[in-house]
C-alpha cells in the first residue's frame, strides 16, 4: 500500500466521523434552537392552536399546573385510544411551550397498585376496566393552581374529539379565573316564585327548575323589571320575556353591554307561559291580551329583528300530542311546538355542539338586519319546510286547525342565534332625563350576545319531569333545554378568546374510499339478497297452490311439479348465493388493491423519488466534470 492511498483511507476514515460528530450536533443544535418550531400539515390545523387560546396561555400571571394521567401500557392494546392519547399529549405540551412557563405539565402512568394510580383515583378520575380482572385504565387531566383549586377532566372520550382544544382552554381560563361567575336575573315570568312549605306548596308556586339548575353552576341575583340599574356585580345579563321596560332600564341593558357585560335573551311573539290576570267583569280578556316580548329598541342595534306577531311551524319538527274529539282521543302533529334534534342545533358552537334535543313552544323568527360589522349566527333553526304562522291562531289553540293550515316552506327559519361585533347604543342622545351622564355611544370591544326567540323552553313542562322525594324536588330530563341555558351562561362567562374558539376535526380520519366501496358492495348485496327471498316466496307460493289442489293422503306426498319447483328453487338459491360471494370477493379485491396502492405510495414511492432525485443529481455533476 503507498504512502498516497495510505493518505486516502485516513482522510476517509476522518471525514466519516468527522461528518458523523457533526450530524450529532446538528442534531442537538437544532433541538435546542428550534423546540418550539412547529409544521402542522393536517387538514384541520388540528396542532396550531387557535389565536384565542394562545391570547389566554399569553396573558396567563399565576401559574397554572396540568397533570396527566394514562396508562400507557394497558392502552397499547387500543390503538385507537393510543392515538387519541398522543394527539392530547402533544396538544398539552403545545399548551406548556406557548405559556411562558406559566403552565406546569406532568405526565403520569397511573399503573395498577402504583402511587400515580391512588392520585388518580383521589382526584376522582374515571377508571375504565380494560380485562376480566377488572383492571382499571386512566385517562384524565387534572388542573390546579396557585390556590390549590382544582379543575378535571375525569377522561377524555374520543368522541368529544372536536372540543378538545375549548376544554382544555377552559380549564385553563377557569383556574386563571376561578371567581365564580354572577347572573342577573331580569325576568317578568314567574321564574323564581317565593317557596313555601315544601309539602303544601303547589307546583304552580314553585321555581322554575331552570332556576336550580343555573343556580347549581352560577351565583344568581334578580333583578326587578321596574329596576333602574343592572349591579355592578353582574357578569352576564339573562332577560327573560321583556314587557313594557322602562326608557331607565333599557338605557341600563344598553350600558351594560357596549361596557363588556354579556347578555343572553329569551324573546318571544307569544309567551304561553305568559298567563294574564283574570278580569271577573271581562272573561275574554285574557284571551285577547298581549303575550309578545318587546325588546326592539335594543336589537335593533344588535344588528337582529324578532318577526312581529309570527310564530315557527314545522312539521318535521312538531311534537305528537293527544286530543280529544269525536269517537275518541287521536294523536297529532302540533306544529306550533318543535321537538328540535341535532340537525337543527349549530354543531360547530360549544353551546349546542354536543346537545341532542331541545323542546320550543311557539318559537318566534329572527333574522339579521345585515349590519355592516356585526354578525349573527344561527344556534338553533327549523328544518327547511317551516312556515311563519300568525299568532292570532294560538289565541284558541286547535292542533288539528293548525296541521290543515300549515304549508310547507322551503328555508330554514333561525330560532335563537349569537350576535357578535361592534354596536352603537339605542340612546346616541345620552340617558334619558339625564343628559349630564356619562353615555358610551358604542361599544368598547366586540360583544357577545345570545338571543333565543322563545321563553317557553325554559317552563317546566317543556323540558323535564319533577318529582318530590320527601320534600326534594327531582328533576328527570326529557330534553336539553337546561343544557342548553347553562351551556350558553358558561361559554357567556369567558373572555372573548373563550368565546371565540369553535370546534376542530378529527384526528382520527375515516377511510371514506373503502366506506364508500363497503357501501355499495353492500347495496348489491342486499338487492341480490332481495332478490332471492323474493323467488323463495314465489316459490313456497306455487307450492302451496300446488299442495290446495290435493286431497286426502296425496296431501302428504310431494307432486312432480312441486319437486320440479323445490329443485328449480335449490338451483337458484345456489346460482344466487355463489353471486352473493362473488360480490364480497369483489368488495375484498377492491380494498386490497386500494390498500396495496396506498402502501406503494407510502413505502415505496418515497424512496423512489428519492433515488431518481440522487441519479439526477449524479448525472448532472458527471456532465459537469466532462465538461
Amino acid at each position: 500500500m503507498t504512502m498516497d492511498m495510505k493518505k486516502k483511507k485516513l482522510f476517509s476514515t476522518t471525514g466519516l466521523i468527522m461528518a458523523a460528530v457533526l450530524l450529532v450536533a446538528v442534531n442537538a443544535l437544532s433541538n435546542l434552537i428550534f423546540k418550539s418550531a412547529r409544521l402542522d400539515f393536517t387538514e384541520n390545523k388540528l396542532y396550531t392552536l387557535s389565536e384565542g387560546t394562545r391570547n389566554i396561555l399569553s396573558s396567563l400571571e399565576e401559574p397554572v399546573t396540568l397533570r396527566f394521567y394514562f396508562s400507557e401500557k394497558l392502552g397499547l392494546n387500543i390503538p385507537p385510544l393510543i392515538n387519541y392519547a398522543n394527539r392530547v399529549r402533544d396538544l398539552l405540551e403545545e399548551y406548556a411551550t406557548l405559556s411562558h412557563g406559566k403552565v406546569d405539565l406532568m405526565v403520569l402512568n397511573p399503573e395498577p397498585f402504583s402511587d400515580e394510580e391512588d392520585q388518580a383515583v383521589q382526584y376522582r378520575l374515571q377508571g375504565v376496566p380494560v380485562d376480566a380482572a377488572g383492571t382499571l385504565l386512566y385517562f384524565g387531566l387534572v388542573g390546579s393552581n396557585a390556590t390549590d383549586e382544582q379543575e378535571t377532566i375525569a377522561f377524555f372520550q374520543e368522541d368529544k374529539e372536536e372540543s378538545l382544544e375549548y376544554d382544555l382552554t377552559k380549564l385553563v381560563y377557569n383556574l386563571a379565573h376561578p371567581k365564580k361567575k354572577t347572573v342577573g336575573l331580569l325576568s317578568t315570568l314567574p321564574l323564581d316564585a317565593p317557596p313555601m312549605n315544601p309539602f303544601m306548596q303547589s307546583q304552580a308556586t314553585q321555581p322554575w327548575m331552570i332556576v336550580d339548575v343555573i343556580k347549581q353552576t352560577f351565583q344568581l341575583v334578580d333583578i326587578q323589571p321596574d329596576a333602574a340599574a343592572i349591579p355592578e356585580n353582574v357578569d352576564i345579563l339573562m332577560i327573560v320575556h321583556p314587557k313594557n321596560l322602562s326608557d331607565a332600564m333599557l338605557y341600563a341593558i344598553d350600558q351594560f353591554v357596549l361596557n363588556g357585560g354579556r347578555l343572553i335573551a329569551f324573546v318571544d311573539p307569544y309567551a304561553e307561559t305568559d298567563t294574564p290576570v283574570p278580569d271577573p267583569q271581562n272573561p275574554m280578556a285574557g284571551l285577547t291580551a298581549p303575550r309578545n316580548s318587546d325588546l326592539k329598541k335594543l336589537l335593533d342595534q344588535w344588528g337582529i329583528e324578532l318577526t312581529d306577531r309570527k310564530f315557527a311551524a314545522d312539521r318535521q319538527h312538531a311534537v305528537r300530542v293527544t286530543v280529544s274529539g269525536g269517537m275518541r282521543p287521536q294523536s297529532i302533529d302540533y306544529v306550533a311546538w318543535l321537538s328540535l334534534r341535532e340537525d337543527s342545533l349549530a354543531s360547530q358552537d360549544f353551546v349546542t355542539g354536543d346537545l341532542k334535543q331541545i323542546t320550543m313552544g311557539t318559537a318566534g323568527i329572527l333574522t339579521s338586519k345585515n349590519m355592516e360589522g356585526i354578525t349573527v349566527a344561527p344556534l338553533i333553526e327549523t328544518s327547511s319546510q317551516a312556515m311563519p304562522m300568525d299568532v292570532s291562531q294560538l289565541m284558541m289553540p286547535n292542533p288539528a286547525n293548525l296541521l290543515s293550515s300549515y304549508q310547507a316552506g322551503s328555508e330554514k327559519l333561525m330560532l335563537a342565534a349569537r350576535v357578535s361585533g361592534a354596536v352603537k347604543s339605542a340612546f346616541p342622545d345620552g340617558k334619558p332625563g339625564d343628559n349630564a351622564a356619562t353615555t358610551l355611544k358604542a361599544s368598547k370591544a366586540p360583544v357577545n350576545i345570545i338571543v333565543v326567540a322563545d321563553t317557553d323552553l325554559l317552563a317546566d313542562k317543556f323540558w323535564v319531569n319533577v318529582q318530590n322525594f320527601f320534600g326534594q324536588r327531582i328533576a328527570v330530563p326529557r330534553a336539553n333545554n337546561g343544557t342548553f341555558v347553562v351551556n350558553a351562561l358558561d361559554n357567556l362567562s369567558g373572555s372573548n378568546d373563550l368565546i371565540s374558539l369553535r370546534s376542530r376535526g378529527r384526528s382520527n380520519r375515516p377511510f371514506t374510499r373503502v366506506e364508500q366501496l363497503q357501501s355499495e358492495a353492500e347495496k348489491r348485496f342486499l338487492d341480490k339478497e332481495k332478490a332471492l327471498q323474493a323467488r323463495l316466496q314465489d316459490t313456497e307460493r306455487k307450492i302451496n297452490d300446488l299442495q290446495s289442489k290435493k286431497q286426502g293422503n296425496d296431501a302428504l306426498i310431494l307432486s312432480s311439479e312441486q319437486q320440479q319447483e323445490i329443485e328449480k328453487f335449490r338451483e337458484e338459491q345456489v346460482k344466487t348465493r355463489k353471486e352473493l360471494r362473488a360480490v364480497q370477493h369483489e368488495l375484498r379485491g377492491s380494498i386490497e388493491s386500494l390498500g396495496s396502492t396506498l402502501k406503494f405510495i407510502n413505502i415505496g414511492l418515497i424512496p423512489i423519488l428519492i433515488l431518481l432525485l440522487a441519479l439526477g443529481m449524479s448525472l448532472y455533476r458527471y456532465r459537469q466534470l466532462r465538461t
